[in-house]
């Protein structure tokens, strides 16, 4: 079995909601997880935080990030085991980040040596 990485990638990052509503979506989430833990295909994962995000760009100049010119960031990301990249893609298909108009979910097969 093959292992995936899930990464969750936000459009308009900069809008705010209120706790009531990030609570949700947290539920929402969390109940998605435990339906990939409840197959035995869910490896790992965690969301990432905005707070001090930096970003290096090629010529080693650090800013404050993720925020620069990009119009999306990444939020966070789950690793699952799946027979196939279409499998994992129907386990991105669930994702409840995609509630979000713009919001992917982009998944990519983790080498392994």
């Amino acid at each position: 079995m093959k292992e995936y990485i899930l990464l969750f990638r936000h459009e308009n990052v900069n809008g705010k909601v209120s706790p009531e509503q990030m609570q949700q979506w947290m539920q929402q989430q969390m109940d998605w997880v435990n339906s990939i833990v409840a197959q035995n295909k869910f490896v790992s994962g965690t969301g990432l935080l905005f707070d001090d995000a930096k970003v290096v760009d090629f010529q080693k100049t650090v800013t404050n990030g993720p925020f620069g010119d990009i119009k999306e960031t990444l939020g966070g990301f789950i690793i699952v085991k799946a027979e196939s990249a279409d499998e994992a893609a129907g386990f991105a298909k669930g994702a409840p980040i995609l509630q979000g108009e713009g919001n992917t979910v982009e998944v990519r097969q983790i080498l392994t040596h």
